[in-house]
């Protein structure tokens, strides 16, 4: 099993954060790397369950807190891994957010991609304009 650095990051480059994602493949689509992320950050979340969960889409009946990645559950619960990846796709496909893979922007759900010794992966969230 490899390990591959993630990075959250905001539209003007701003790291928001860095996570380490264990992949069992070197190729493989988009759909599968945004599942597997989500899996990982919720089985961490449903582990602990310390009310504040830290991953890629905001989990329904939470408030988002001032760093915009991390959320506060208004009840603990436990959080549902098959909501959250439908959740996660869906804002991909409307483009919530972006992915750029070894600096590339993967375009698809169906894209396959390389994540062998090396590769990069940076999710840019982008910020929803206000007033408009």
């Amino acid at each position: 099993m490899a390990l591959l650095t993630i990075l959250d990051e905001t539209a003007t480059g701003s790291i928001l954060t860095r996570l380490e994602l264990e992949i069992t493949q070197e190729i493989l689509t988009v759909r599968e790397l945004i599942t597997q992320r989500v899996h990982q950050e919720v089985a961490a979340y449903n582990a602990h369950q310390n009310g504040v969960f830290r991953g890629l889409i905001q989990p329904t009946d939470s408030e988002r807190l001032l760093n915009g990645d991390t959320y506060r559950l208004r009840h603990a619960k436990q959080i549902d891994a098959e909501q959250q990846v439908y959740r996660a796709l869906t804002a991909f496909q409307q483009n919530g957010f972006f992915l750029l893979v070894n600096n590339r922007q993967a375009e698809t759900l169906e894209e396959e991609i390389w994540l062998g010794a090396g590769a990069t992966a940076s999710f840019v969230k982008l910020t929803p304009l206000v007033g408009g």
